[in-house]
């Protein structure tokens, strides 16, 4: 998208002051593809149909995911192994798909036509679901075992491609109705991403509660068809803010930049580097929307991308892109190559988490489950962590923030090195803290038969988790937005969506090495199907030690990390 000829010359005759306050100095353009004002275009405004439909997508994913594993089971007739593999394989694929999605914003469509694709996309699956879980669909002459497994894994998995479409772009496109070039939407910038996790969460309170009190109360076909119907209104919401979004203008294919650097930078390998950086290949002067970032030291031989010679620089030969770069577009790649260590400690964190659906319910189901006249679910303690971050996030926004911005004087109180730290270390609390719990849970068992210690012990484990993602998942999703390159903001909050898929699978993997490893000689091991006769303790104090070395690896690169040092952007 680019501004009209008449639009542009109005913008660079008005005095600088007044270009930016009347319209965004980022770059972004409105519907008609013209320079966005910033009095009609973006801002809260357009944030809330973004949040609206994040919203309803969430009450789609979560009503599908928080229940499957049952409808895999009682419908299917799956077995209990299966369909706990066929969960995870599912819920890996829609955090993997997100790549795609980055891919396909940043490429070719953009943020705001791949969520609307996105979401039919989602729709076409929840209507497959929805007919194969109908009465009328199962009673048919024709249905059988294996019609009816491939038609729910059809739906299932059009509904894992549409969802990554959706993670990694809402969030991107809410921030982009920020003008980071303005001081005060920059500082509220943070809070949407702040807004953006809330409503997940709400998303994900109303379907373990009131979706899943449908399918199982109801009928399979009307919890998903409400979802279903939900999402398209808010897909019809979505398209009605259309005129109020700002939009950024596409940088061409991520993916190529980055290996056209790579390449670049192995053909020239022989080349030998100057010691002045500025002899180095940039494009003279700045357009709009263009961006120029300064030369860094680091990742020192991917500069030879950019050394000029006689073969790539004759005015007869113009130079390739797969032979000569721009010191900003090997610049990117060295900014993308600079996140990942903090990518790395994310994934150390989601491996805690991923304990409140597998370890920490192992541990409930052992424990006393009544608490008063109520007997609670062991799964319904994960309720905790939802209801922290609900609490959670208006505290941090209204309160921690105004007072952190006084003691450091950053617009937004905590810089995401130190947000994200704080997450790192409550995993690492959370985990010590659970280990004491076990502990004292099978002294009790161990003095007297029969005693079993109250569920409700489990509560701050899951308050402190969900604390912790307050502060490190949404610090890692700023970040990443900041820190990706200007043609890349999809594709890095698409890392965040990465980090989960990743961390389910390498806790699904150690989990398994652990159980192995430890019943050697016949012997019970630590996590055995008895806990009693095991030491899930053990393992507790192992996830805290390594999130205590995730924390000390975080500080490390939090140390080392140079930020973005783009000069001119949108």
């Amino acid at each position: 998208m680019e501004a009209s000829d008449e639009e542009r010359p109005l913008i660079h005759h008005l005095p600088p002051q007044e270009q930016c306050s009347k319209y965004t100095c980022d770059g972004t353009v409105n519907i008609d593809s013209k320079p966005a004002l910033k009095q009609s275009t973006g801002n809260w405004r357009a944030c809330f149909f973004i949040l609206g439909v994040e919203f309803t997508e969430c009450i789609c994913f979560y009503g599908v995911s928080k229940n499957l594993v049952t409808y895999l089971t009682s419908v299917l007739h799956e077995s209990n192994v299966n369909a706990a593999q066929s969960v995870s394989i599912w819920i890996g694929s829609c955090f993997f798909t997100p790549l795609i999605g980055a891919f396909l914003a940043d490429t070719y469509w953009g943020r705001y036509w791949t969520v609307v694709m996105s979401i039919l996309v989602i729709i076409l699956g929840m209507i497959v679901l929805t007919v194969s879980a109908s009465p009328l669909f199962q009673n048919a002459s024709f249905y059988n075992g294996g019609i009816s497994r491939l038609t729910v894994y059809l739906g299932l998995y059009l509904f894992a491609l549409g969802t990554g479409g959706i993670k990694p772009n809402i969030p991107a496109f809410g921030a982009d109705q920020f003008d980071g070039a303005d001081p005060v939407e920059r500082v509220t910038k943070g809070s949407f991403f702040n807004w953006y996790y809330f409503s997940i969460n709400v998303g994900s309170l109303l379907s373990s509660t009131v979706v899943v009190w449908v399918q199982d109360n109801i009928g399979w076909s009307v919890g998903f068809a409400g979802p279903m119907l939900l999402l398209g209104f808010g897909l019809a919401m979505f398209i009605a803010g259309r005129r109020a979004y700002r939009y950024k203008k596409l940088g061409g294919s991520p993916l190529t930049r980055v290996f056209q650097v790579l390449v670049a930078a192995v053909r020239n390998h022989r080349l030998n580097l100057p010691d002045d950086s500025s002899l180095l290949h940039e494009l003279p002067g700045v357009t709009e929307g263009d961006y120029r970032t300064q030369h860094t030291y680091q990742f020192r031989f991917l500069d030879k991308a950019a050394i000029l010679s006689d073969k790539n620089c004759a005015p007869a030969a113009p130079s390739s892109p797969w032979r000569l770069c721009t010191v900003s577009q090997v610049e990117e790649l060295k900014m993308l190559l600079r996140t990942f260590p903090v990518w790395a400690s994310l994934v150390g964190f989601f491996m805690v988490t991923a304990q409140m659906t597998s370890t920490l319910i192992e541990q409930g189901v052992a424990m006393d489950g009544r608490v008063g006249r109520f007997t609670v679910p062991p799964a319904s303690l994960a309720t905790f962590d939802v209801v922290a971050v609900l609490a959670l996030i208006p505290v941090y926004d209204a309160a921690l923030v105004p007072l952190a911005r006084r003691v450091t004087g950053r617009d937004r109180g905590f810089s995401h090195m130190q947000r994200i730290g704080v997450g790192v270390a409550l995993s690492a609390v959370a985990m010590a803290y659970s280990a004491l719990v076990e502990a004292r849970r099978l002294a009790m068992a161990a003095a007297a038969a029969g005693t079993r210690m109250s569920i409700a012990w489990q509560v701050p484990s899951f308050f402190v988790l969900g604390a912790g993602e307050v502060f490190a998942v949404i610090g890692m999703l700023e970040f990443c937005y900041e820190q990706s390159p200007a043609s890349m903001k999809s594709l890095g909050t698409a890392l965040v969506q990465l980090a989960v898929a990743v961390a389910n699978y390498l806790n699904s993997g150690m989990l398994r090495v652990v159980a192995a490893a430890t019943a050697r000689g016949g012997g019970a091991g630590w996590i055995p199907d008895k806990l009693d006769e095991g030491h899930l303790d053990y393992f507790f104090w192992m996830m805290a030690a390594l999130s205590v070395l995730n924390l000390l690896q975080f500080l490390h690169c939090s140390i080392r990390f140079r930020g973005n040092n783009t000069l001119s952007s949108s």
